[in-house]
Parts: structure tokens; sequence; C-alpha cells
């Protein structure tokens, strides 16, 4: 990859370039220690002690002290890149952390590129492809549950699973090809199509394909409108999901003249709130312009809550798949399907879990399967998955048919892990990444 060489030390910010308590540095390749001792005040400590340990000193400039630090070693192999490597932790001072990435470079230690830091630890072994792309999954996570599929990757659940598979398909092809070397010595047993094996692999791959939609949700976040006519309880139901007063609420029509919205997590699930101007024909010029704002929202939304006292709907919603029709005062009136009270939040709750089931299926729900939400990982998958069926679907061809079949499927899974890729598609995952990562 154009950029990211294996022989220059590297240098990273790895928190934010902002005011705070304590920036961290990162520091990684081979060389790195001898030559950030040279502005190390305790040099002779940090050679000697053992990796992952910390040492403090002070950085020297010129002769002069620019912080007091703390310093974590890493030798040759340890560490998160597999490198030799020192992790500073400086005061956060924005003069300092210009003045300390200054001093590097005259030490002759690289700005990383984004994502070098974790290309490297590809490179080097510490994680295979699988687990390179979680790192940023999980950085970028907007909820608890993609936060925690993405760690769950990071720790090699995924990884753990593509290697049986592997494993199994490369025993029914070494046992294949030990045939078709041997078979005319009539020294080995006839090989026999293992249907019931390539069914399981099969019927495993698909079942972690199936988790994409769901797995991508999580990730990305949902834009949910609240819409109906005026005075219909859209604010007030805004104001009760958010458990706070963010929209005005007014017996008055029109009061909300153009859509507010606010992030919350709903079940683990990222999600856009939108309150929205309330329907109807006869309004103002502003109004007017609100409600072509919340039309162009509808057709949007990726959900739709539609607060209606009699259950009546807005003819352009009507035969919308993703309209949910909701009764508001249910403390007045109690009706059949989803409703609420924003007086005494009744209803709330379950308003709330029909929201996150509606992007959640029951089949989407088997905690034994590795989730995934990488359309990369879904391709590689989903070749391998048709190789397999082709290979069922043509049982009875010649030997040496299928074991071109089985190559091909142990090829995509190669790919999908890393082990054979190419510098675009490495080049794509690791510029995503944010630097000092």
């Amino acid at each position: 990859m154009e950029g990211y060489e294996l022989d220059v030390p590297i240098y990273g910010l790895a928190t934010g370039y902002h005011k705070s308590a304590i920036a961290l540095f990162r520091i990684s390749g081979k060389g790195c220690i001898e030559l950030f001792s040279k502005c190390f005040s305790n040099a002779g400590k940090l050679s000697s002690c053992p990796s992952g340990m910390a040492v403090h000193g002070f950085l020297n400039k010129n002769g002069k002290r620019l912080d007091e630090v703390m310093v974590i070693k890493y030798s040759g192999g340890h560490g998160y890149t597999g490198e030799e490597a020192v992790e500073v932790m400086t005061h956060g001072s924005l003069v300092i952390i210009r003045s300390f990435s200054a001093l590097l470079e005259t030490l002759s230690f690289r700005q990383a590129l984004p994502g070098e830091f974790t290309y490297r630890a590809f490179m080097y072994g510490k994680m295979d492809l699988l687990e390179a792309e979680a790192v940023e999954e999980l950085i970028s996570s907007r909820g608890e549950v993609s936060a925690s599929s993405a760690l769950s990757r990071l720790t090699g659940s995924l990884s753990s699973e593509i290697s049986r598979i592997k494993n199994e398909l490369l025993d029914i092809l070494s046992s294949l090809e030990v045939y078709l070397d041997y078979a005319e010595d009539e020294i080995i047993d006839e090989w026999v199509y293992p249907d019931e094996e390539i069914k399981d692999i099969a019927e495993r791959i698909e079942r972690i394909i199936g988790t994409y939609k769901t797995s991508r949700i999580y990730q990305d976040g949902v834009t949910v409108v609240l819409a109906g006519p005026t005075n219909a309880g859209k604010s007030s139901l805004f104001n009760a999901i958010l458990k706070e007063e963010r929209a005005i609420v007014s017996d008055e029509e029109g009061t909300t003249r153009d859509y507010i919205e606010a992030d919350i997590s709903i079940n683990g699930l990222p999600v856009r709130l939108f309150d929205t101007a309330g329907l109807r024909e006869s309004a103002g010029t502003i109004e007017k312009e609100g409600i072509r704002r919340t039309r162009a929202l509808l057709d949007e939304a990726d959900l739709i809550l539609y607060l209606s006292d009699d259950g009546t709907m807005d003819e352009r919603l009507e035969g919308k798949d993703n309209v949910i029709v909701v009764y508001p005062k249910s403390d007045l009136h109690k009706r059949e399907g989803l409703s609420f009270s924003s007086l005494t939040n009744e209803g709330i709750p379950e308003l709330l879990a029909a929201i996150a089931s509606y992007f959640k299926s029951e089949e989407d729900m088997d905690d034994d399967v590795v989730p995934i939400s990488s359309e990369r990982e879904k391709g590689d998958l989903e070749r391998t998955l048709s190789t397999l069926r082709s290979s069922l679907e043509n049982s009875d061809s010649p030997l040496d048919i299928q074991a071109i079949y089985f190559r091909d499927a142990l090829s995509s899974l190669s790919r999908l892990t890393g082990e054979v890729t190419s510098d675009d598609v490495l080049e794509n995952l690791f510029s995503k990444f944010c630097l000092g990562k």
C-alpha cells in the first residue's frame, strides 16, 4: 500500500487533538525505543525494563525539559502492532502536543497515516483482516449492541468460526486429493461425496450472512419520524421518549413549523428521532414550508409513527409498509394496538420495544451465530456459499471438478480473513480508520 512503509518508525496521537488532561502518543517500528530514548530522561531504565512496564521521566528538547511523562515499553512481538513500540502519556496541552510531535519528526519518526498501526498489526500477524475490520467498527459504533458485536469479532469469535469451517473443508479436499492421487493403486477406499457435511457448512455460512442486515442497522442507526395531523401529540411523545422538554407543546395548532431531531438509543439501537410539523392543507406560508420538509423526511424515514385519534391516516402514507399507527391519550381512551399517554407515560416502554422489534426479527436474535456488518465480509461469504451450493447441485460430477469447487470455496474464505488479499482491499479498509489507530 502506498505510504504504508513497514521499515519506517511512526508516531501518532491516539487521543484527540484538543486540550485535555492527558494526551497519548503511540510510537512503533524497528529501533523506535532507541530513537525515542534520545529525548527521554530515563533512557537507561526504559531500555532495561520488561515489556509492558511503565517508566516515569521527562521529555527533553534542546537541553530543556518539555514535559513530565509516563512511558510504556513494548518489546518486539508484544503490544498492539507486534513491533517494538512505546506509548507516551504527556499532558494534554496543545503546545506540548505540537512541540512533542515536532520533536519526534526531528528524530526521524514519520506521522502515521490513518489506520497504519492496525495495518502493521495485521501485517505482523497480531490480528487477521476480520479482527482489523472489527477495530474500526468498534470505534465507529453508535450503540451498545453494535459495540458489543464488534468487540466479539475483535476478540476472534468470527475468526474462530471461519477457521473451523476452513479446516472442515480442508479435510474434505485433502481426502479427495489423496483419492485422486492414489485411486489407481487400489490401496484406499472409494471417495464418497460428504453430502451432510457440506449441507451443514452451507447452513452455518447462510446463518452468518443472515445477520448482516440487522447488524448494519445497529451499526448505522435508523431514522424514525413522528407524523400526524396538528395537535395529535407528536411533540408530547417526542418529549416523553427523550425524557426532557425539547419540543414546544401547545393546544394551538401549527406550533411545530419545522422538524426537531434528537439522537437516542432504544434497546441498543441508535435512532435519530424526528418531531415534525402537523399535516394539514390550510396553513400559512411558514407552516407550509414545514409541512413540505416533513413530507421529504417521510419519504426517507426507516419507520414512521403516525399519531391518530381515530386510526385514519394521511392518504399519501396509505399502503406504505413502514408506517405504524399509534393512538395518543390512552389515559382518556383505550384502543386496540399501540397507544400512549404523555401525561402518565403509559405505553411508552411498549412503544419503544415496538420500534426495536420492527428492526430486529426473531431469526436475527440467535446468540449462537456470530454477526457480520461488513459488505466485504458478506460478499466473500456469499461467494463461498454459492460455490458450496454449486458443489451440492453437481455432487455426481467428476471428482476433479469437485476439487475445484472446494478450492474456490477455500479461496473465498482466505480472502475473508486476509490470507489472500489485494492492496485495493487493504487501502479501502485501513483508510477509514482515524489517526493513531
